[in-house]
This record gives C-alpha cells, sequence and structure tokens, in this order.
C-alpha cells in the first residue's frame, strides 16, 4: 500500500510539473521596457553577470565584465547619478528597441537596448542624450519668429519649423539638410544643435530657413523595414520637397532660396541641386568628396583604432565595392541595403556639381576627423575653374563647426558648444550677396 501511494503521489507531481510548465509557456515574453530597465539597473549596479545572463551570446562575447566595467567607469566621469527617465520603445521589425534617459550631474546619457522578439537583449549602446540648449550670442530673438509647418506629402510627412525674421521682406531663404544617422530637425549631436544654432544666428540677419525632422528619425521603424532604398529617399526627395515649400511662403523671394548641406546632406547637395534648377545656389558644410566607405577607414585611423577595427572597416570598404547591379537583395551593409550603395557607386559629387553651374560657398573645418581636408582639397582643385564659388576652411573647427583645441575625438561632441559665429556670418554675406 505504501509503494502505491507513492507511485499515486509521484503521478501528482508530475501533472502539477506540466501544469506549471504549460502555464509558463503561455506567459508573455517580458515588457521590452521593463527587460531594459532590469539590464540597465544591472549595469549601473555592477552586476554585469546579471546583465550577461538576460543578453545573446554575441553580447556574452563582445561585451565581457571587464569591458562593461570601464564602461561604467567612464561614466562616472559624468558626476553623480541623479534621475533614470522613462523608457521610450520603437519597433524595427521583430525587434523592440528601448531608449533609457539618464541624467547624470555633468551630462545626460542615452541607454539604447534592442530587444529579440525572445526577449533577450542583443544590442546595447551608450549614447550622449539631451542637453539643454543655451542661446548663441548671435541670436536674437527679438527680431525673428518661429512657426510649426509640415514638409512633403503621406506617406512621408514631415513635422519642420520655420524661422522667419521680422518684417515684411522679400527675404532670401535657406533648406537645411541633414548629415547621416537619425536626426532631428536641429542636429542634435551630444551637445550641440548644429541645425537651431544655424536657424536661429541666420533668421537674425534676416534670412528665413526651413528645417525639419529626418525621414530616418520620424519614420525610423519604417525605413528600418524598407528592403531596398537611396540616397534619394533619405535625403533628397524631402530636401526637393522642403525647397518647393520655402518658396510659397509668405515674405519670402522665391528667386533667392538656397540649400545648405551639412555632411551627407552637403555630399548630396549636388544631386539635390540637378533635381531643383531654381535654386539660388548651395552651402556645402563638411561635405565629403569621396565615397562613404573610404571615410570610415579614414575615421577609424584619425581615431586610433585597434588592428581589429581597422581590419574590419577595410573589410566593410571591400566589400562596397565589390557590391554589383541584379544583386540588391543581399544582405545589408552598415546597416544600409544593397541597394543604397549601388545608387552611390559611380556617384561623383564634385563632378556633379561642375555640371550643374550653381553658386555655390564650400566651407570645412580643418580639425574634422570625420570629412577631412582631403575631401576640402579635392572640392577645390574639381571646382577651381567654376564661376560663382567660394571656399573656406577653419583651422579651429571640428565636423560640427564647433570650435576647439587640439585633436578632433567624437568624446568632443558630448561637450555644450555653438556653431562658430564666423560661419553664421560668412554663410549669411554669401546668401544676401
Amino acid at each position: 500500500m505504501a509503494g502505491a501511494k507513492i507511485e499515486i503521489d509521484m503521478i501528482r507531481a508530475l501533472r502539477i510539473l506540466l501544469l506549471l510548465s504549460l502555464l509558463l509557456a503561455a506567459q508573455p515574453a517580458q515588457d521590452p521596457a521593463a527587460l531594459a530597465r532590469k539590464a540597465l539597473d544591472a549595469v549601473l549596479g555592477g552586476n554585469y553577470q546579471a546583465f550577461l545572463q538576460m543578453s545573446t551570446p554575441d553580447i556574452q562575447r563582445d561585451l565581457t565584465e571587464a569591458t562593461l566595467a570601464k564602461i561604467v567607469a567612464q561614466l562616472k566621469n559624468h558626476g553623480e547619478l541623479q534621475k533614470i527617465g522613462d523608457p521610450t520603445v520603437t519597433k524595427s521589425g521583430s525587434n523592440s528597441i528601448v531608449v533609457i534617459p539618464v541624467s547624470f550631474a555633468n551630462q545626460n546619457i542615452n541607454f539604447r537596448f534592442i530587444v529579440n522578439s525572445s526577449g533577450i537583449v542583443s544590442g546595447f549602446f551608450v549614447l550622449p542624450g539631451e542637453v539643454a540648449w543655451q542661446r548663441p550670442a548671435y541670436s536674437s530673438p527679438d527680431t525673428f519668429s518661429e512657426i510649426a509647418v509640415t514638409v512633403g506629402d503621406d506617406p512621408w510627412k514631415l513635422s519642420g519649423t520655420l524661422t522667419v525674421p521680422k518684417g515684411a521682406g522679400p527675404f532670401p531663404g535657406v533648406v537645411l539638410v541633414h548629415g547621416s544617422g537619425a536626426n532631428d530637425r536641429d542636429e542634435t549631436v551630444g551637445g550641440t544643435k548644429m541645425f537651431k544654432d544655424l536657424a536661429q544666428g541666420l533668421a537674425s540677419r534676416g534670412i528665413v530657413v526651413l528645417r525639419y525632422e529626418k525621414r530616418t528619425k520620424q519614420y525610423a521603424g519604417r525605413m528600418a523595414n524598407m528592403p531596398r532604398f537611396t540616397l534619394h529617399d533619405e535625403t533628397v526627395e524631402d530636401a526637393l520637397k522642403a525647397a518647393a515649400l520655402l518658396r510659397t511662403q509668405t515674405g519670402v523671394d522665391p528667386k533667392r532660396v538656397f540649400v545648405i548641406g551639412h555632411s551627407l546632406g552637403a555630399y548630396a547637395a549636388p544631386r539635390i541641386g540637378a533635381e531643383d534648377p531654381q535654386l539660388a545656389g548651395l552651402i556645402l558644410m563638411a561635405g565629403n568628396a569621396r565615397h562613404i566607405e573610404d571615410l570610415v577607414v579614414d575615421q577609424v585611423q584619425a581615431l586610433g583604432g585597434s588592428p581589429k577595427a581597422l581590419e574590419n572597416a577595410k573589410a566593410v570598404q571591400a566589400k562596397v565595392k565589390s557590391l554589383e547591379h541584379g544583386h540588391e537583395d543581399s544582405p545589408a551593409v552598415m546597416n544600409a541595403p544593397v541597394s543604397y550603395w549601388l545608387d552611390l557607386k559611380d556617384y561623383d559629387p564634385v563632378g556633379d556639381a561642375v555640371k550643374i553651374g550653381m553658386p555655390m560657398l564650400i566651407l570645412q573645418g580643418e580639425r574634422d576627423y570625420q570629412v577631412t581636408m582631403k575631401d576640402f582639397a579635392l572640392w577645390k582643385a574639381g571646382l577651381s575653374k567654376s564661376k560663382g564659388v567660394a571656399m573656406k576652411s577653419y583651422p579651429a573647427l571640428n565636423h560640427l563647426f564647433v570650435a576647439g583645441e587640439g585633436k578632433s575625438t567624437a568624446a568632443e561632441y558630448s561637450k555644450p558648444g555653438h556653431v562658430a559665429p564666423e560661419v553664421i556670418e560668412d554663410i549669411a554675406a554669401f546668401v544676401k550677396k
């Protein structure tokens, strides 16, 4: 009898275990925001093993406990932790991207987690966060007003801001075209809001300025899920629509509308000019004349990257150059589809700039490690015989046209800074000439 009772008890126990396993299997994956917060608490609390246990094998391989300890040690340079903000969650395919803002005494940081469909951390990034913008001396708020506008149509309507000088006009106008990445209308990079500086500085000098959210910012998920897109989809099309909108605004002289492109926006400027011959001219700020994959190698070298990092950059460079038409559905390279790279394969921005024959102002910071004086020299050589082209470089300025000393690094971007006053004055003089 005792043996039979034990057997019955074992059967009951097995049934209970089976029921529990079915109930657990039926539970939904942990909320991505809650999981990301748990992961953040583990990292900031020094419990690196706990963080790694909720991460993919790739994360465990690349982010060792020693590496995580170095990251946290660097964070201490920002002062005491003051506040952990509420997470924001966006979808990218089957993944969830969770961004948690954290305020330290001297710097705001965004912790970005990618949580896969299985509820496991598959990406972890530490990025400069929002910095309180202080008005530069060249911004005179009593001389202009700002109004909200919408650039483009469905399905790519973009939120924008028009900065308008006070008075009857007609005023010249400029459209600001972003650099690479998911930029907001202010082109916020660490402690700098380059486009906000330009908008208010130029409006204070009698120029209407239109800036807008970049398509990859406002529609990040949709763009990430597009199997094919090109520079036209990312940048050119919206710049054309913005210029067309600006020409219709009361107080704007439609014959004096310019495009100011920064970095990738400057690289794309000759294409924008070719598609919109009504433009009065182009201003290129830190525009690369070389292919993007070549810049990546230079950037790794400039930042003193490890031999492995340089090897990887050169492998990406070789991969991009080997791409051929007919293979557009191959895996993405540097987070861009093959169609993107093939579209740029034969692009010659300097040659295209010569062909369109527009007035141009080409500006370059000499401390810029992202787009260097090599590119400026190529623009200078290629456009030496073109009329209406002015060029200027600034010894103290970096890629964001912020003044500094010594070698520029990525860490410099986290510090609050403003576009140098002489840049504002030079652009204003060119536009109003």
